[in-house]
């Protein structure tokens, strides 16, 4: 990261530009994150809901994937889930549909008509997510506060509908507008956003939770003889040790982020009339994780799907749904040991999918920003070839190979540290240890630090853009 060059490109009217233009937006961002959905007594239904929030950690996890917007019963509530399942769509079928497939490869033309697919689709899919939203929330969040619900007639639940709609489309176009007038990923720096408003609040119940010794029999009494400003010894080990893990996780995940493998290409020499040109070397760098931070996300948002689809099915009358909904929100909810008996299988299963999505994100994102196909044609095309690699079909080979093996193991890397916050809440937990929200908060800086990450390597890259005339 070269931070003179983008100290430099400060002076630049276009960089200036972009960056207040992503300022602006997440000051929209989080204006609208305040703005309550027109019905009921705002202040009364909010105290409801943070009661709501606060008994369950799936509701915390939405909540902070939200930035706060569920707590707030806001507008932009539904968020950019229904646009990221809208994407994951598209793209499957851009990869199933060879016509599909091949409108794609046919450049900007192509993706313009994808992307407008991918909004119509967002549509449909938000005002299905907000109904749901308002059926959970009716139903289950307000079940018995029958005060609050009288005061709701079915028409102002319709513009409670149509508000979520709205705030849906409106955050799809704050993200494609921030990707396309800033710098970097829109929607991924709006997600950043909400997390980032809310992760000290998550942080500090986080410590407040470990300082928390729920079975002193259990845990080790051995350190109680050590007081830190009225911390209990081995609460002081646990903030200590979790501290040093947390550093260490972070560092590794810069350096994953950060690895890459640099493929040397040659360019045959050639002669036009009497100029020589090629016969010089250049580099193609591989990154480890060529996905970024997508898959993380993209795992997150297909997680909450399960828990959400019980949460409505749990509303019903039926005893059947109910069981089955009641089924779904224990399993796909982030775990908590003690609601499980030892050696329950079920708990397993949260962590487990999250590591399998993660996964396989990465690779089916990385198939989608790395073709190895286009590349290998336009080295051959330019006369260029990688040392002791045939052009053609062998580069091909050669490139996807590279980048499989690279993806295995960056992939990998990326589930063991997107899991570990779950393995070390279950550890604390056996200790006696309360560690409720830990792998809230790990998810939330594992996003944040990926997304900033990314950021700034597309700010590098804006920044050479815009100080090239000066070298």
């Amino acid at each position: 990261m070269n931070w003179r060059t983008i100290l430099a490109s400060l002076k630049s009217r276009d960089m200036q530009k972009r960056l207040l233009v992503i300022l602006g937006i997440v000051v929209i961002y989080r204006f609208l994150a305040h703005v309550p959905v027109p019905i009921a007594e705002p202040t009364e239904l909010r105290a409801i809901i943070d009661n709501a929030l606060n008994a369950t950690q799936f509701g915390g996890f939405l909540n902070l994937l939200s930035g706060g917007a569920l707590a707030s019963l806001s507008i932009v509530l539904v968020g950019l889930s229904p646009y990221i399942t809208a994407s994951i769509i598209t793209q499957l079928l851009t990869k199933a549909i060879p016509k599909l497939e091949e409108l794609h490869r046919d450049g900007e033309t192509g993706r313009r008509k994808i992307n407008q697919w991918t909004r119509g689709l967002t549509l449909p899919l938000a005002v299905v997510q907000s109904i749901a939203f308002i059926f959970i929330i009716r139903e289950t969040v307000l079940a018995g506060n029958t005060a609050v619900l009288s005061q709701s007639s079915p028409y102002e639940w319709i513009v409670a509908v149509t508000a979520l709609t709205a705030g849906a489309m409106l955050m799809m176009w704050l993200g494609e507008l921030a990707t396309e007038q800033g710098v970097g990923n829109g929607i991924s720096l709006l997600i950043f956003a909400g997390i980032i408003s809310q992760l000290p609040t998550t942080l500090s119940t986080v410590y407040t939770s470990l300082i928390t010794v729920d079975s002193p029999d259990q845990a080790l009494q051995i350190f109680n003889w050590f007081t830190v400003s009225g911390i209990n010894g081995l609460a002081f080990y646990v903030i200590s040790i979790v501290g040093l893990i947390a550093l260490s996780v972070l560092y590794l995940l810069v350096k994953i982020n950060e690895a890459q493998r640099v493929l040397i290409i040659n360019y045959a020499k050639r002669v036009q009339g009497n100029t020589n040109y090629g016969g010089v070397q250049s580099m193609l760098p591989v990154k480890l994780i060529t996905a970024g931070v997508i898959p993380i996300i993209f795992a997150v948002a297909f997680l909450a799907l399960p828990a959400f689809v019980g949460q409505a099915l749990r509303a019903t009358s039926s005893e059947t749904w109910n069981g089955i909904g009641e089924n779904l929100v224990r399993w796909f909810q982030t775990p908590q040991p003690g609601a499980f008996g030892f050696g329950d299988w079920t708990m397993f299963i949260y962590p487990l999918a999250y590591f399998i999505l993660v996964v396989s994100f990465t690779y089916f994102y990385t198939g989608i920003v790395f073709n190895a196909n286009e590349i290998a044609e336009n080295l051959q095309k330019q006369g260029g070839f990688i040392e002791n690699i045939r052009p053609g079909i062998q580069t091909e080979k050669y490139l996807r190979r590279t980048v499989t093996r690279l993806t295995l193991f960056g992939s990998v890397t990326l589930g063991l540290i997107a899991v570990l916050p779950f393995v070390f809440e279950y550890i604390f937990a056996q200790l006696g240890i309360s560690a409720a929200n830990l792998a809230i908060g790990g998810t939330g800086l594992l996003i944040v630090v990926s997304v900033a990450l990314e950021s700034l390597r597309q700010i590098n890259s804006r920044a050479l853009m815009v100080t090239y005339d000066q070298y």
